[in-house]
């Protein structure tokens, strides 16, 4: 049988949040998914390879007692307050089931009557509108997936903080970042960020067809592993420090989503000296990979690559044409 596990988070700081789930991805025991509940207050959470400085606005943000995080995936920007929850499902490689994982939130709402659906990329929609991004990490053990889940998030926070991309919200039909999304609470107004936690851990057991045993937060964060992790991401040079003198010289938007390239060349001999790419891709690994190639290539020769990778395929083609 599965060993399922619950952790419900009893603290609001992003970076000890996020340092849980880092832990739990790196450290869990085999054969083991967990469900982790946990909320962030006046957060904006971003991508692995985005950049701070082109998706929120940071000095506003930090002025006014917020919080800026980094996240280890891929995905875009997101607003976290107490009026959202988020999820995060850590599992053995042989139990992570994206489909599975995404039926206990779709179960669990049903609770309150609302029927969600699966749309795009990464989403979770109801009426049409999005309530739930997702994001997903690989790493040794055990996979990770997490996301958000709007309740009674504060809209006018939203938009006042995060930088959207015109041709972004054009994409999707949409004048605003508020338009786009909805709060649950809108058609259900006694739902909140409280109350869905039970239904949650109920849908979590009926789809894995067992008892997760309910383990204790505070116990766990004072773990010394916890406490540097936490150190690291929330340190300067990890949230900013090799975006601040991002520049872009190419930029394209594909399926897949957005890249803004930014390119140092030493023209006498014609070599690419430094390059950062800053994308909402979900395949972090994979931009990571293209920094590789090109870093040191010829500006002439476009560096060989695995063609059928159909990211490194356009952004190989932005810059080579």
């Amino acid at each position: 049988m599965n060993n399922l596990q619950v952790i419900i988070s009893t603290q609001y700081d992003p970076f000890l949040n996020r340092a849980m789930e880092q832990y739990l991805t790196d450290n869990q025991e085999e054969g083991t998914i967990t469900m982790y509940l946990w909320k962030n207050q006046q957060t904006v959470v971003i991508g692995y390879n985005q950049n701070p400085y082109s998706e929120c606005n940071v000095q506003l943000l930090l002025d006014e007692g917020g919080h800026l995080m980094r996240r280890g995936t891929g995905g875009g920007a997101v607003y976290h307050d107490l009026g959202n929850i988020n999820f995060s499902f850590v599992a053995d490689k042989s139990l992570y089931d994206i489909r599975k994982q995404l039926s206990v939130i779709q179960d669990a709402l049903l609770a309150y009557g609302l029927e969600a659906e699966i749309s795009g990329r990464n989403d979770l929609t109801c009426q049409g509108r999005k309530f739930s991004g997702n994001a997903f990490g690989k790493g040794k053990k055990n996979d990770l997936h997490h996301g958000t889940i709007l309740i009674k998030t504060d809209g006018a926070m939203m938009q006042r903080y995060l930088i959207v991309d015109k041709a972004k919200l054009m994409k999707n039909g949409v004048k605003s970042v508020a338009s786009r999304v909805i709060n649950l609470s809108e058609l259900v107004p006694n739902l909140t960020s409280e109350n869905i936690k039970q239904p949650l851990i109920a849908s979590f057991e009926k789809v894995y067809g067992g008892i997760a045993t309910l383990l204790d937060f505070d116990t766990l964060v004072k773990n010394e592993v916890v406490q540097t992790i936490r150190e690291h991401i929330a340190s300067d040079d990890f949230l900013f420090g090799r975006w601040r003198q991002f520049k872009t010289t190419k930029k394209a938007q594909f399926p897949w989503g957005n890249v803004d390239i930014a390119l140092q060349i030493d023209e006498a001999k014609a070599v690419i000296t430094e390059v950062q790419i800053a994308s909402d891709c979900l395949e972090p690994e994979t931009i990571r990979q293209a920094e590789q190639l090109l870093q040191g290539s010829s500006t002439k020769t476009m560096p060989a690559f695995n063609e059928d990778n159909e990211i490194l395929r356009d952004i190989m083609g932005l810059i080579f044409g």
